[in-house]
């Protein structure tokens, strides 16, 4: 998977937006696929006007735990904002995705300007469920 980092350095590369856009889906395809059984409505985020779904998987090895996710969107261009928001989040602890404002990213992304009202909200949904995600996570390890 993609690093956060490598993304932020592709973007300062690109400076139309039709080509940031390219990659952006480009990103969708690189993520791994989602077992058909996991596009569950457990699964499901709701707030989102396309269809999206992330897998939890938490990792309860040594110390705290670590959350890692599947993600998927029937929309291309949603999937490559899945694929960013795992990259952000995915195989992290619950605490450094709460220290994590994936908002900030996007908007240094220039994404406030050029994505529309209900793909910002359905990014803020995906952002939210990892952190209930995430505080569910802490309360329980302790």
């Amino acid at each position: 998977m993609t690093t956060i980092d490598e993304i932020r350095d592709n973007f300062e590369l690109l400076d139309e937006w039709d080509d940031r856009y390219r990659y952006v889906i480009e990103l969708g395809r690189t993520l791994e696929p989602m077992p058909e059984a996991e596009h569950s409505a457990a699964n499901k985020v709701q707030g989102c006007v396309s269809q999206v779904w992330l897998q939890k998987l938490v990792d309860r090895g040594n110390g705290e735990p670590v959350l890692r996710y599947r993600g998927d969107s029937d929309a291309h261009i949603v999937r490559g904002l899945v694929a960013i928001v795992l990259a952000l989040y995915s195989g992290r602890t619950p605490r450094e995705i709460l220290d994590t404002d994936a908002i900030a990213v996007f908007n240094e992304f220039g994404f406030r300007d050029h994505l529309t009202p209900q793909r910002s909200n359905g990014l803020r949904s995906m952002v939210e469920r990892i952190k209930t995600d995430a505080k569910e996570a802490l309360a329980e390890a302790s």
